[in-house]
């Protein structure tokens, strides 16, 4: 039995643009256990959603191309693959949910139809049967009355209401791979932690891989058993949820982690305290010699401005893009 599900080696992704080349995703490499749970996190532009894009082969070209790599799923090349091999690996052996339900939606259908689409699709069931499956999987995600809201237009339903709707045209054929794309965005903390919950419970149930994008750490702190830390499309960091929270090694994922919202006491009673990251992404289309988070790094020195560190071993199970590995003498206090 093969132990990776999903492997992807040293993917670059570029958009040709009028400011120039942009490398969206630079030699990314990475894989999924069967079963396995990982978190995608990093800031926004650094090539999370254009990794999950390309496993899918929705990448727009132009602009976009796949320069390189493989993309090994359950043994099989996807960038081999035509576009027919893909669209029948799509919604039944690979499924996402995008960021915005509303724009991922079809505002002109019914949600039963979108619902039941993949089963006529994938399964070749017929349309009653369809509907019948669409219903039952409506009410699995706790959309209350689910049998009346099938007529129901996406403009009708509340936010969370859609996002439940996703994920049953997500895992309605029961997919080997669930991809969720910053799943609880814009939804209010009571409702994330339920869309959380539940996409969580089905996982389990259907014994499916999930590959969880998030810029949210907490999100990722509550999900992932690994998580993988993207800057400037490449990987930074990655390491069992464990032990990346306890012991974060690289600056960048040692910023996200203080950048998050947290209690303190002080002298005028209780406030939150927020610890700002320094700096901007740099440009995409701009070619860095050296290790691309130096221009933020408040422990650069000589050789992170001349050579880009590769990811160096930490410990078993993390790995470290960053030159502090090898001169840990510039590493400074606590900043």
């Amino acid at each position: 039995m093969n132990d990776k599900l999903l492997e992807i080696e040293d993917l670059s992704v570029h958009f040709h643009i009028p400011e120039g080349i942009a490398r969206a995703v630079d030699g990314v490499g990475l894989n999924l256990a069967p079963g396995e749970t990982i978190g995608l996190v990093g800031e926004s532009g650094c090539g999370k959603s254009v990794t999950a894009l390309s496993i899918l082969g929705l990448i727009p070209s132009p602009p976009g191309k796949i320069e390189s790599g493989k993309i090994m799923f359950d043994g099989h090349n996807l960038l081999d693959l035509d576009g027919e091999s893909l669209r029948k690996i799509r919604g039944r052996h690979i499924s996402m949910i995008f960021q915005e339900p509303m724009t991922s939606l079809n505002p002109v259908l019914p949600i039963g139809l979108q619902v039941a689409e993949p089963l006529m699709v994938h399964q070749g069931l017929s349309r009653t049967e369809a509907f019948a499956k669409a219903t039952d999987w409506l009410d699995h995600v706790k959309i209350p009355a689910a049998a009346k809201r099938l007529n129901d237009y996406p403009h009708q339903l509340s936010g969370g209401m859609r996002q439940r709707v996703m994920i049953a045209m997500a895992m309605v054929c029961g997919p080997r791979l669930l991809i969720a794309d910053e799943p609880t965005t814009a939804l209010d903390v009571t409702i994330q932690a339920q869309i959380l919950s539940l996409m969580t419970r089905l996982k389990d149930e259907l014994e499916m891989s999930l590959l969880l994008i998030s810029h949210d750490l907490g999100v990722v702190a509550q999900t992932a058993s690994r998580v993988v830390v993207m800057y400037a499309g490449q990987i930074v960091e990655e390491a069992g949820a464990a032990d990346l929270f306890d012991r974060p090694f690289h600056p960048y994922t040692q910023g996200l982690l203080r950048s998050i919202p947290r209690t303190v006491r002080n002298a005028a009673g209780i406030k939150k305290r927020l610890t700002e990251l320094q700096g901007t992404v740099p440009p995409l289309t701009r070619m860095i010699a050296g290790c691309k988070f130096a221009d933020r790094c408040p422990h650069r020195f000589e050789r992170c401005r001349a050579k880009q560190p590769t990811l160096f071993r930490i410990a078993d199970g993390h790995r470290a893009r960053c030159w502090l590995k090898e001169h840990p003498e510039h590493r400074r206090g606590n900043v």
